[in-house]
């Protein structure tokens, strides 16, 4: 693999720790602002729309640059939003920085999966978008427990201090060793905005959207799941979020692996076995072995599906694969955003802390059967699912390969 994909997931890790570490320092900073929890929780809020909206917006003004151009400028947009959070006299302004960072986001994941794709053989695309994407569930794993510990041992606005130098790590890397990929040719946004018109590039977002909601209508609820009804103690909740961050990173991994190989059948297994493991957790979270094991299982198999279900939207919008890409990492927020909302609605509803977890396995479920429906439409237009067919387009007789 080209060392331009350590770059890429140099920024993803930045980029993955912001996103979740506010989760476990929201009450340093509701305190230190004066304001309540649910306030303070406006800055996950306002991050996620930041990245839905964001993806879009940014990706279309990157059509007037290089790719590397503005994989740069994100990431000086990235180090800037952190900054202005490390420095903010008010909590307006940090929820200003922070939608300043999501702005990143997405076009960040969705361009950089396109030059990861590019930067390699045909028969790798989808590992070198999971090493990428690596980046982002090893933030997981790391980053995000220990920017919990710096801000809350020394100071929340050291964390995103911390944060900041990682992106300007992660622009240096890019600076250095992503080559330079000129602008596309002929490439304009209607000829973006086509790729919408494709039902299968439709059909994989939707995907993306249900998979992945699963995974985060029971991870939301995690805390007081775990506190409430296995009987874990506060503190243990940081180390079974440890678990998931592992499985996180294996299954993606293992997805880029076999996505390579095997597509559609890798979204079957994965999605397949995210219903039923999802299903199951409501049994399992009564025990806490069993518990932790479930919760590392839904992280693996959640994000097995990542590296399928985003080289699926490259293949399919192959045409300007660029704004799809960036859209399909606004559909992930999507998810969830939805299932937590779902989540939350079952748990008021008075059905227990566990409920979320039913939720999860319909929305896997839900996502299996468009897979199939996918691979039906495919079948009937007698185009193989893993081979795209057509002349080159303008993006692809530009591809550098490695």
């Amino acid at each position: 693999m080209p060392l331009a994909l350590l770059a890429l997931a140099i920024g993803a890790f930045g980029i993955g720790t912001t996103e979740f570490v506010i989760m476990g320092l929201l009450p340093q900073v509701a305190g230190d602002y004066g304001v309540s929890i649910p306030t303070a929780g406006y800055l996950v809020t306002g991050y996620a729309l930041g990245v839905m909206f964001g993806a879009p917006l940014m990706t279309v003004l990157g059509t007037k640059v290089s790719r590397k151009q503005m994989l740069m400028a994100l990431m000086g947009l990235f180090i800037v939003g952190n900054l202005l959070s490390a420095l903010a006299p008010a909590f307006a302004v940090m929820l200003i920085g922070r939608i300043v960072a999501s702005l990143a986001h997405g076009a960040f994941f969705g361009i950089g999966s396109v030059v990861a794709a590019e930067l390699v053989a045909p028969d790798k695309k989808a590992g070198a978008i999971s090493m990428m994407f690596t980046g982002l569930t090893v933030a997981n794993v790391v980053g995000v427990p220990l920017g919990t510990l710096v801000g809350q041992s020394v100071g929340w606005r050291v964390t995103f201090a911390i944060v900041a130098a990682l992106g300007v790590i992660g622009l240096a890397g890019i600076a250095r060793l992503v080559p330079d990929m000129p602008k596309p040719e002929g490439v304009r946004l209607r000829h973006e905005l086509a790729a919408f018109k494709n039902v299968q590039v439709l059909l994989a977002m939707a995907m993306t959207v249900l998979g992945f909601g699963g995974v985060f209508a029971a991870i939301t609820y995690i805390a007081p799941m775990m506190t409430h009804v296995t009987g874990f103690a506060d503190g243990s909740v940081t180390w079974l979020l440890v678990l998931f961050g592992l499985g996180m990173v294996g299954g993606n991994l293992i997805g880029g692996k076999f996505a390579d190989r095997a597509l559609m059948p890798m979204l079957y297994v994965s999605l397949g076995a995210l219903a039923v493991v999802l299903a199951l957790f409501t049994l399992t979270a009564h025990d806490k072995l069993l518990s932790a094991v479930t919760i590392a299982l839904i992280g693996a198999l959640g994000f097995a599906t990542v590296p399928p279900l985003q080289k699926r939207v490259l293949d399919q919008a192959h045409g300007a694969p660029t704004l799809a890409s960036a859209v399909n990492i606004g559909a992930f927020n999507l998810g969830n955003a939805l299932s937590a909302w779902l989540g939350g609605l079952v748990i008021a509803a008075g059905f227990g802390y566990t409920a979320p977890n039913w939720v999860g396995a319909a929305l896997a479920a839900g996502a299996l059967l468009l897979a199939f429906l996918s691979a039906a439409l495919e079948r009937r237009a007698g185009v193989p699912s893993t081979v795209v067919t057509g002349a080159a387009s303008a993006e692809q007789r530009t591809a550098v390969h490695h």
